[in-house]
């Protein structure tokens, strides 16, 4: 298996330098990521140890360049749009998903020119319409040496150090889990209930990763996600160094204190609601 982690989250929002003040006020070392030529679109990255938050929009002035899907996703407002899964071999992996029957796209390139002027490279290959889930697949050219900025281990103020889980919320976890399963090419996993989240989930790991499927099962958050968005993704889950100091920098940055929970695997964690952090649940867990 070549699909080796959760690379990237990539929340999308109308307001790009809005929105790295919000997330600069909620601890995370958000810098401008740079243009995506021919796109029209810009963002900003929050990385961390070997992955990162990705806050892309719409450049000003080039909404014709970007693409028709983008432009409706703002219509309704910010949130999280897709889920990044990382290979190592993108050509291999397509062909394996083509031959479990999965719809998927060739490899393409891609890249971005960051604001020093250096040239990014990847492949990155999309899910058809037959199976039209939130992912998409990439593989990197440039490394990760030069892909990460200085200093490394990042120093986030709110101690992140890495993405854990993110969770996808989906009308059947029995369902889903199947699809993602073939998608995929691992096993369809338990399903458990997710005690902050209020839904039952289907976590599939990805390396160190975990990418989820959600049902509602209770008011919570599972059940707002899907009220307000539909199916999709919503919540990126991060490792922290601490809680405590994390929840300290929000609220001396005038942000809202985040609600606690205890996990199902009986680890605490707290939660940013999406009035907080441009339309996505932030969480994070780790000592208090």
């Amino acid at each position: 298996m070549t699909l080796t982690r959760v690379d990237h989250a990539m929340i999308c929002v109308s307001d790009l330098n809005a929105t790295i003040e919000t997330y600069r006020r909620l601890g995370f070392d958000v810098r401008p990521g740079g243009v995506h030529p021919r796109a029209g679109t810009e963002n900003a990255i929050a990385f961390f140890e070997d992955d990162y938050l990705e806050l892309l929009a719409i450049r000003p002035g080039e909404e014709q360049q970007a693409s028709p899907g983008l432009v409706e996703f703002l219509a309704r407002g910010d949130g999280f749009r897709y889920v990044a899964v990382q290979s190592d071999d993108l050509a291999a992996d397509v062909a394996a998903m083509r031959r479990r029957g999965v719809d998927v796209g060739d490899p393409v390139d891609g890249g971005r020119r960051t604001p020093a002027g250096q040239e990014l490279r990847w492949r990155s290959a999309r899910l058809g319409e037959r199976d039209p889930l939130p992912i998409f697949f990439i593989e990197h050219l440039t490394p990760l040496a030069e892909r990460r900025p200085p200093p490394h281990p990042a120093q986030h103020p709110n101690g992140a150090q890495r993405i854990d889980r993110v969770y996808i919320a989906v009308p059947s976890v029995a369902k889903a889990a199947e699809t993602y399963a073939r998608v995929l090419g691992v096993p369809i996993p338990r399903v458990q209930r997710g005690a902050v989240i209020k839904a039952d989930m289907a976590v599939f790991d990805l390396g160190p990763t975990g990418l989820t499927v959600a049902e509602p099962a209770e008011p919570g958050p599972a059940a707002e996600a899907m009220s307000q968005r539909g199916p999709g993704p919503f919540q990126v889950l991060l490792r922290t160094r601490s809680m405590d100091a994390a929840a300290r920098w929000m609220e001396s940055h005038g942000m809202p204190p985040p609600a606690r929970g205890v996990r199902n695997t009986g680890e605490q964690a707290m939660l940013v609601p999406p009035r907080d952090a441009c339309g996505a649940f932030i969480g994070f867990a780790g000592p208090a």
